[in-house]
């Protein structure tokens, strides 16, 4: 959404309030049937009802051009919808038709109201439509401009530019010395005598052609005799300066012809309903929209005339708006506001058909004139060497073919191996540790093997107690003692062990003899074994409370390598539009930095108001500015943010208070423009 939208369905808005302002006070009265029900009847001006077809027809054309209707959700509408909208309530033929007759037809006063609605909002479109253009004209000339800031802030880039260049200059200086031979030639008599003397005289006459193109050479040659006093580098440093002065005249231009087009045209920004007020002090609103048909028109034919200063330009088109005496009945007699209605529809048709594509083109000329070489003149070295490599290329290409393809085979393996293995796997496990599927449990070790190992050790102790009755209580192990043994042996308890393995330990080698030293040795070893195994089950525990965790950890290098890539080959892709979005906040920061230096750069009326010039360009860094906020802020952010640019593009408040304005924005909306 811009501020062009804003404009026309605001110029719309305005002039459905003042059409309808009119029978604000009027008595009701019937409505022919074939009418809306929001159009009023007039019968207490004319006795006659109104023509219901033409009614109808109006009103149709009308709704098709109305700002708020359903189906015009992209505005401003093209050139050929609006022309569209008036031929269909036959305004183009009707009107054309009456004043080649000499003889316009009567209109009921709510049919002339309705025509005048209809051609209201068809210029208020055109308004809009031309301001989109300007828009769209003015934005990329700053990129132009910034090319030649480039080339003339750096020797290498003026040298690539000279390069890039050598091919047009040779083929311009080639046409140059042709053309200037073939005219001396002709001015000789040329190859008349041919037919006489046969190919003898066709010979001397190549020969005397040759001779011109060298003289015309040698007074080329004398011609930039002057111009070699300087080096190539200043004098192509002097060709880039001047089309980057061009840019900056025709951006000026545009941006000074946008200030007065949102200024001074359709301004219906008055109140039209005080019933005190006279019936030409209530149809002023008429003299405005035809000023504005006039205002759009003279900007038009005189936009590109980059001779003209600014100041000129100001003059010029606002003398001639003043001169325009074609459009000034619209406030008199019925016949005379007819044939003024009649003469506006055909203005509106000539700039839409004609003023309008001719300042297009015209711009475009100037734009391909000043602005940055064509892709073509900047990549055409680059595609020379690479068409005179391509046989070579190619022959590589071909005895490497066996090579080639492995590579890519073994690539396309390698890409497949990684995302199974990296990113699929991982992502399996995942799931099932989060549905606790057994088979996806990390574990050092099983449970049964832990429970065997106890058992086993439960039964040695239990037997080396009942062979060593002595190391418990002196006399035959009851039920009850080998009970409490066992218990003892689950907490951890090897007292009968080890008071055999001490005793043992004094008399070694007749316990190693007798078999209990070894054997209470190895017991000891069986319980080192358990111990060991409760310490790997409590870290086995531990894996498994954070096996989820562990999950992500190896999926986490499968994902970040393939996000990096997509969003390489997205940045590929994306090309330019991709790069902008990059740009993100830093962005809106120099959009913010180039408002406040117009505003604070401005040289203010006496008023304390922006000029047209400066008033243009703050409107092509708002446009871009909202656009941009648009979509990063939130939609009541947003809204927010629309009545500070609406507060900021108002001319009427005064540089001072803009300034404030830029300053609120940019400490208030600081988290979508750091």
């Amino acid at each position: 959404m811009s501020f062009v939208l804003d404009q026309v369905r605001r110029i719309d808005g305005q002039l459905d309030r003042l059409h309808w302002s009119k029978y604000a006070s009027t008595p009701s009265s019937p409505i022919p049937s074939s009418a809306s029900d929001n159009t009023p009847s007039d019968d207490d001006l004319l006795d006659d009802p109104p023509d219901a077809v033409r009614v109808a027809e109006l009103q149709a054309a009308i709704n098709q051009l109305s700002a708020t209707s359903i189906r015009n959700r992209t505005l401003p509408l093209s050139s050929r919808t609006i022309l569209s909208a008036l031929r269909l309530a036959a305004m183009l033929d009707a009107h054309s038709s009456t004043q080649d007759e000499g003889s316009p037809r009567k209109t009921h006063p709510v049919e002339h109201d309705l025509e005048w609605l209809l051609v209201s909002k068809a210029i208020a479109q055109t308004h809009g439509l031309i301001i989109h253009f300007l828009l769209e004209q003015t934005l990329p000339l700053g990129w132009d401009i910034w090319y030649w800031d480039e080339v003339l802030s750096s020797s290498y880039y003026l040298g690539l530019y000279s390069v890039q260049t050598t091919p047009r200059r040779i083929w311009q200086w080639s046409n140059t010395v042709y053309h200037d031979a073939r005219r001396k030639f002709q001015a000789t008599g040329g190859m008349q005598s041919a037919d006489q003397a046969g190919a003898v005289s066709i010979s001397r006459s190549w020969s005397k052609f040759y001779g011109l193109v060298k003289d015309s050479i040698r007074d080329r040659s004398l011609a930039d005799a002057q111009a070699k006093i300087m080096s190539p580098l200043m004098l192509y440093r002097s060709e880039a300066r001047s089309k980057q002065k061009g840019l900056r005249r025709l951006r000026e231009m545009s941006a000074c012809g946008l200030g007065v087009l949102v200024d001074e045209g359709m301004n219906l920004d008055f109140d039209d309903s005080s019933p005190r007020r006279s019936k030409d002090e209530k149809d002023e609103w008429k003299t405005i929209v035809s000023r504005s048909l006039s205002l759009m028109e003279t900007i038009l034919r005189n936009l590109t005339i980059l001779d003209l200063g600014i100041h000129e330009f100001e003059d010029t088109v606002f003398t001639s708006v003043e001169d325009d005496t074609e459009l000034s009945q619209v406030n008199a007699t019925d016949d005379e506001s007819n044939q003024s209605l009649a003469l506006m529809v055909n203005r509106l048709q000539l700039i839409l058909q004609v003023h309008l594509p001719n300042h297009v083109a015209s711009s475009k000329r100037m734009v391909k004139k000043y602005g940055r070489p064509s892709h073509i003149v900047r990549y055409w070295l680059p595609a020379a060497a690479l068409l005179l490599s391509s046989s070579t290329l190619l022959r590589i290409a071909v005895n490497r073919k066996a090579q080639i393809v492995s590579w890519l085979s073994d690539l396309g393996t390698t890409t497949m191996d990684f995302w199974y293995n990296w990113v699929v796997e991982p992502i399996r496990k995942l799931v099932g540790t989060i549905r606790h599927d057994k088979d996806s449990e990390i574990a050092i070790m099983s449970k049964e093997s832990l429970e065997g190992d106890r058992a086993s050790l439960e039964r040695m102790v239990v037997d080396f107690a009942r062979d060593n009755p002595s190391t418990v209580s002196g006399t035959p192990l009851n039920e009850v003692e080998i009970a409490d043994v066992r218990a003892k042996v689950r907490e951890g308890d090897l007292t009968p062990v080890l008071r055999a393995y001490e005793q043992d330990l004094r008399r070694p080698f007749v316990g190693t003899v007798r078999g209990d030293l070894i054997r209470a040795l190895l017991i000891q070893i069986q319980k080192t074994k358990v111990d060991v195994e409760v310490a790997v089950g409590g870290i086995d525990a531990l894996l498994k409370s954070q096996e989820l965790v562990f999950g992500f950890v190896g999926l986490t290098p499968g994902v970040l390598v393939c996000l990096g890539l997509f969003r390489w080959l997205g940045g590929i892709v994306g090309g330019s539009r991709g790069r902008r979005a990059q740009k993100g906040n830093g962005h809106r920061i120099r959009l913010l930095r180039n408002i406040d230096r117009i505003l604070s750069g401005s040289a203010p009326s006496n008023n304390g108001m922006l000029s047209y010039k400066d008033h243009g360009m703050l409107l092509c860094e708002v446009h871009v500015l909202r656009q941009s906020a648009g979509s990063v802020m939130p939609r009541e952010i947003f809204a927010e943010f629309q009545e500070e640019i609406n507060d900021l593009v108002d001319l009427r408040t005064g540089v001072e208070r803009q300034i404030r304005v830029v300053d609120r924005i940019r400490w208030a909306y600081s988290n979508w423009t750091r």
